[in-house]
């Protein structure tokens, strides 16, 4: 099979590419963000028909960002994963060519440094392992070091889960770390430099240690939104949350800080689960006061 993938960004020096996982189903939209209603989409012009069909039902999508930066190869988060048992059926016993797709943009497994954790989901982690010969989950990228935030890994370690969310960290989080792989990240103020260009930043709300990614090089930037934003039509509605938002006030607060230093900056927006084209500029105004909208910029 030929995997042909998507044209690049270019922010400065950094090179990021698109790896796409798997589109989501129609239903997505209405439970994750249940009061976009259709009536609220279709007011949204821009959001059709990349982002939104005619009927107002959003678009979704699970990809991760491998970026070429400073000699490195880094990839920023890493979807679902193939073989997962997993509650939620769009996400449960995939089999996708992500793989071969990573390979094809110039990043197979052994040749990755890092791989940056914005936080602790299903969706977020699935690619940390594959399945072994003798029905293990082993790490999928061999000598990388894995970084998420130290307040994340706490929050989920301290907190009673729910055996689908238990079974995930078993099979994607825990291989990890027992074979020495994660390192925690103290995450705080206006972020920490992980190498020059590359920051995380503090984006709680979504889960309480998320983080984003900011990228920067030759007077160019752009932000890798992880899970605070996770539609453009929260753009054009910074007040709509997720329902698997664990502090929804604070996941708002967050979305307005970092939409509004986007849009102050010029920096590109990549959502990890935009559809394509994934990525743009933000502009104020739009549907109301505090809104924005998005620039499509493909790459």
């Amino acid at each position: 099979m030929t995997v042909h993938p998507a044209s690049p960004w270019h922010i400065g020096d950094i090179v990021v590419h698109r790896i796409d996982e798997v589109a989501l189903p129609p239903e997505t939209g209405a439970w994750l963000l249940p009061d976009a209603t259709s009536g609220l989409v279709t007011e949204v012009p821009w959001l059709a028909p990349s982002f939104a069909r005619p009927d107002g039902t959003l678009r979704a999508a699970v990809q991760t960002f491998a970026l070429e930066i400073g000699g490195r190869r880094v990839l920023v988060d890493t979807g679902i994963g193939n073989g997962k048992t997993r509650a939620n059926p769009a996400w449960h016993q995939l089999d996708t060519p992500y793989l071969d797709r990573l390979a094809a943009a110039g990043f197979p497994p052994e040749s990755v440094d890092h791989v940056i954790l914005t936080h602790l989901h299903a969706d977020h982690v699935g690619w940390n392992t594959r399945l072994a010969p003798d029905g293990s989950w082993r790490p999928t990228f061999p000598r990388a070091r894995y970084l998420t935030a130290r307040a994340e890994y706490a929050y989920w370690s301290g907190v009673e889960m729910e055996e689908s969310r238990r079974q995930m960290f078993r099979d994607s989080v825990e291989p990890v770390r027992e074979n020495g792989q994660l390192d925690l990240i103290d995450v705080a103020g206006p972020g920490v430099e992980i190498i020059p260009g590359l920051t995380l930043v503090p984006a709680p709300g979504h889960t309480p240690g998320q983080s984003a990614v900011a990228l920067r090089s030759d007077g160019r930037s752009a932000l890798i939104t992880g899970d605070c934003v996770h539609h453009p039509v929260q753009l054009a509605h910074p007040d709509l949350c997720s329902s698997v938002d664990i502090d929804p006030e604070e996941a708002v607060r967050t979305r307005r800080r970092l939409l509004d230093e986007v849009a102050r900056t010029g920096a590109l927006l990549l959502g990890s689960h935009f559809p394509a084209p994934t990525g743009g500029l933000v502009r104020r105004g739009g549907a109301g006061e505090g809104a924005y909208r998005l620039v499509a910029d493909e790459g």
